[in-house]
């Protein structure tokens, strides 16, 4: 079977959820793919893309890094061993990674934000997050300015090259 290529992505991978409004309400500035902690119902929940990530956040406590407020819908034939769709679950990165963006929290401004969930190339979980600064209004007005200028640009330049 041939490997899939998720729309403008790596090839072999399958997105899950996408957090759209983490681009609109931040300024990215560095990202970190993370493995996360899943029972196996939470895992067969996902392939049937059932998760949501909007209005998710990351926390670090304790030296460990928390996901909470991802909802996993429950596995249709987990029965008793779905666990509550809620929970927090913990984030797997490397100790150097989250000494250094424990470090970068410390600056007034800076968050972890999710970004997407999906299926790498070998079948297992992972979760980009980022290292983001919020974004004032004005910021976000600037940003819709220019997308609409360059949609327009784009409309403009093909139907000239259709003349």
């Amino acid at each position: 079977m041939a490997a899939s290529k998720a729309k403008g992505g790596r090839p072999g991978i399958k997105v899950i959820s996408k957090n759209r409004a983490a681009r609109h309400n931040y300024a990215i500035d560095e990202t970190f793919e993370a493995g996360i902690e899943l029972t196996g119902a939470e895992v067969k929940s996902l392939r049937d893309r059932a998760a949501q990530l909007t209005d998710t956040f990351v926390l670090i406590r304790g030296g460990e890094v928390w996901l909470n407020g991802m909802h996993v819908h429950p596995y249709v034939n987990g029965g008793v061993w779905n666990p509550d769709p809620d929970r927090r679950r913990k984030l797997l990165l490397h100790r150097r990674q989250i000494d250094y963006m424990e470090q970068k929290l410390r600056t007034k401004g800076v968050a972890i934000v999710p970004l997407q969930m999906y299926f790498d190339e070998h079948n297992r979980v992972k979760l980009t997050i980022a290292l983001a600064t919020g974004k004032k209004l004005y910021d976000k007005r600037a940003d819709m300015a220019r997308r609409d200028a360059d949609r327009e640009i784009r409309r403009v330049l093909k139907e000239r090259s259709r003349a």
